[in-house]
C-alpha cells in the first residue's frame, strides 16, 4: 500500500469525488456598428475586462437534484445551461436558490461543451444588456425561468451600459478519488 493510500485510509479521505467551479467574465463593448472594441478603442473584437473567479458555491439544491437523478430509473435530463446575472451584494451560500438581485433581463442559453478534458463541464453564454448595471453576480440554472440554481458566483462589479455585453464561461471540473 502506498503512502497516499495509507494517509487516505487514516483520515477517511480516499474515494472522494471532488469538484471545482470556475467562472470567467469578459466585458465586451460594441461600437455603433456592433463591433467589439478593446478598452483603448481600437477595433479588434477584444475584451475590456477579463475576470476569473474560482467559486466554491455549488448549491445544496443542485447536489440534491444530482442525487435524485442518480437514483432515478430514467434520467431527468437536467440541462444546466441558462445563465443569469444580477446586482446582488450578499456573499454566496450553499443554501442559495436564486440570485440575490437579478437584473431582470431574460436568461441566456449557454452552449454546453466539454472543457479541456473529459471531466470538465463547460457552458458559455453572452448577455447583451438593455440598461446600465453594476453586475456583481452570476448564476447557472436548469431552466429559462425559475428552475434549480446549480452555482452562484459573486464578484467585483462589472459596470455595463446599454448595449454592452458580458461573456460568462462557467466550468465545473470533477475529479474522481481513489
Amino acid at each position: 500500500m502506498n503512502l497516499v493510500r495509507k494517509i487516505q485510509d487514516l483520515f477517511g479521505t480516499g474515494g472522494k469525488l471532488t469538484a471545482q467551479a470556475i467562472l470567467t467574465t469578459r466585458h465586451l463593448v460594441p461600437d455603433s456598428a456592433g463591433n467589439i472594441l478593446a478598452q483603448d478603442g481600437v477595433l479588434c473584437r477584444e475584451i475590456k475586462r477579463d475576470r476569473r473567479k474560482a467559486t466554491r458555491c455549488v448549491t445544496d439544491a443542485y447536489v440534491a437534484l444530482l442525487v435524485d437523478e442518480l437514483q432515478a430509473s430514467e434520467a431527468l435530463h437536467s440541462t444546466f445551461k441558462y445563465h443569469d446575472s444580477g446586482t446582488g451584494v450578499v456573499a454566496e451560500a450553499t443554501t442559495d436558490t436564486a440570485l440575490g438581485t437579478p437584473c431582470g433581463e431574460a436568461r441566456d442559453t449557454g452552449t454546453q461543451i466539454e472543457g479541456a478534458t473529459a471531466n470538465i463541464y463547460k457552458s458559455v453564454a453572452t448577455h447583451t444588456y438593455g440598461d446600465t448595471f453594476a453586475i456583481t453576480e452570476h448564476g447557472l440554472f436548469n431552466a429559462s425561468t425559475d428552475g434549480t440554481l446549480m452555482d452562484r458566483s459573486k464578484f467585483a462589479a462589472v459596470n455595463v451600459g446599454n448595449g454592452e455585453k458580458i461573456e460568462f464561461t462557467y466550468q465545473l471540473s470533477v475529479a474522481a478519488g481513489g
